[in-house]
Formats: C-alpha cells, structure tokens, sequence
C-alpha cells in the first residue's frame, strides 16, 4: 500500500496525521453558490491559507489545478444527488477510481446517508469503492451522515457513532462526520472509530468565534482535522479564516490566538 500512503501525505499533514479538507463538490447538489462562482479564485484562497486539500466533481481541476503559489492536493467526489431530486439523500456514484487516477487527484471521497431510504445501495457503492481503492492505492474518504426517516437529530452522539463506525469498517482511510455539540460525546465517536475522524462544518454558522470553537474542541476530542466547505469559503476572507484554523489543527494554538491571526490587518 505504498501508493496510498505516498497519496496520503499530499493530503494530510505528515507529522500530525491531521488535515484541513475544503469540500467544494456543493455545485452540483445546489449550483453556483456564494464563494463558488470563481472556482479558481476560491481554490487559490483556500491554499494560500494553508488548506491541504479541496474537494469537488470532475470540473475542478479544471479550475483548480496550480500553476504557481502553494501546493494543494485534490479529491475527486464520486456522489452526487441534487437539491431538486425527489430523495436528495439518494447519493449515487457519477464517478470512478479510475478516473481519478488519470485526473491526477490524490484521493477520492464518497458520501453516504445511513438510515436514509437507498442506504443499501449506497453502502453496496462504498464496499465496491473500497475495493478499487485497495486496488489502485488510492486514499478514500467517506462522508459518513445519519439522514433518513429513523433520525431525529443527525448530531446525536449514537446515530453519529454509528455512522462513523461504517465509514472505518468498510475501508476508509479518513472518515468525515459532524461533530456532536461537545468534546466529551465526541470523544466518544472518535474512540469507537478505528480510522482518523474529521468534522463537518455544516451550515453556515452565526460567528467565527463558534466556527474556531467548534474546530478547537474537536481537537480535543480527539479529531484529526476538519472538512468545512461553506464556513470556509462562503467567509468574508477565505485564506484568514484558513489560516487561523491551521493555527488551531497544525499549530496547537487556543481560540483566542486563532481569533487573532483572523483578525491581523
């Protein structure tokens, strides 16, 4: 597995094992969001910013691919469902490990929906991403959420421990999931995850204080980094709010250093 493990130091920090992850794949659920229209513009903030790697479909990197500046690794989505389906958590599988080796990327990610109703077909599609990953030795990420009729809060430390277990039993490197309110019942789903755990951002939240914070005690928990896409790029200054995070997930900083370094002229 040494192609994986080269792949996996383009996209997460060598020393710490921790990362921060830009999903960028919102375009196609939703369209041409605020902070998404220049896709180029927003890949190059987000890197500078010191970001190791952006999510999205395969146009990115047609956008994203980088002449100059720092480098940033790339992960090819391979789900996709849209605002206007009848059933958006329906994620089928528009791409393949193949394609994103000829594409350059260096790693793939999947999204999938437990207890939503096509969960068997997509746990069929992750088992089979999986395998092809193993194959080619390509880095998987799994967006591990509990959406569907049985859920009645997707941040309940059991459904979210569920959820998280799935993504590390069926094969993924890194398992992404949201966080669930505290650093004690996240604790939780980080002890029950054999692979590395990272946050979801979510909604746009009301702060940057409650963005850094929740960032912070994830960390204490035990997580490995963030995946936050429109916190991150919806922001007024997406490279300073990137930076002031890498303060808390690479440099060990407290929130209110971090808030600093999001505010300097």
């Amino acid at each position: 597995m040494i192609g994986k493990q080269i792949r996996l130091e383009r996209i997460r920090d060598r020393e710490t094992g921790r990362t921060i992850i830009v999903p960028m794949d919102h375009g196609v659920t939703v369209g041409p969001i605020k902070g998404l229209i220049d896709m180029g513009h927003a890949v190059d903030s987000v890197a500078n910013g010191g970001a190791n790697a952006v999510i999205g479909h395969a146009g990115l990197p047609l956008y994203g691919h980088r002449h100059h500046g720092r480098d940033i690794g790339l992960i090819l989505h391979l789900s996709a469902s849209t605002s206007l389906n009848p059933d958006p958590n329906n994620k089928v599988l528009v791409n393949s490990v193949e394609r994103a080796i000829k594409m350059g990327a260096d790693g793939v990610s999947i999204h999938v929906n437990i207890g939503a109703d096509d969960e068997a077909n997509m746990l069929r599609d992750f088992g089979h991403v999986s395998e092809q990953c193993m194959e080619w030795g390509m880095p998987l990420l799994a967006m591990m959420y509990a959406r569907g009729g049985k859920i009645k809060k997707e941040t309940d430390v059991e459904v979210v421990k569920l959820a998280a277990r799935v993504g590390a039993e069926l094969g993924a490197d890194i398992v992404k999931c949201n966080y669930t309110g505290d650093p004690d019942s996240f604790a939780k789903v980080v002890e029950g995850c054999p692979a590395p755990v990272i946050i979801a951002g979510g909604e746009k939240m009301e702060t940057d204080r409650d963005v850094l914070e929740m960032v912070y005690w994830s960390l204490q928990a035990g997580g490995k980094g963030v995946s936050i896409g429109r916190n991150i790029f919806q922001h007024s200054n997406p490279f300073r709010i990137v930076k002031a995070m890498s303060a808390l997930v690479f440099g060990n900083c407290k929130v209110d250093e971090a808030m600093k370094i999001l505010n300097e002229e």
